[in-house]
């Protein structure tokens, strides 16, 4: 027979027994009160300017690496219907 050890657990999650629980009505007045109705907007978003992309350095793709990959790792073939599908821009 084997013998059989005792289960250790790998994860420790920290005892919120001791911690009071929230009252929900109590924390909804709060948020009421701290936050004012008037309360100014905020500013627009400043526009970015626009900074061309920079290709990524490195070994481009090409069909002889894309070919070379395990079966597993390779996108499976799509359907007639599928691209319909994606085509018409999802469900009629």
């Amino acid at each position: 027979m084997q013998a059989i050890r005792p289960h250790a657990p790998l994860i420790k999650f920290p005892n919120r027994q001791e911690f009071p629980r929230p009252n929900v009505v109590e924390v909804l007045k709060t948020l009421v009160v701290n936050t004012s109705p008037h309360k100014a907007p905020a500013p627009p978003p400043i526009p970015r300017p626009h900074v061309p992309l920079t290709p990524i350095s490195g070994t481009a793709d090409t069909l002889a690496s894309i070919q070379l990959l395990p079966a597993r790792y390779r996108r499976r073939p799509m359907t007639v219907e599928e691209m319909d599908y994606i085509q018409r821009g999802g469900p009629e």
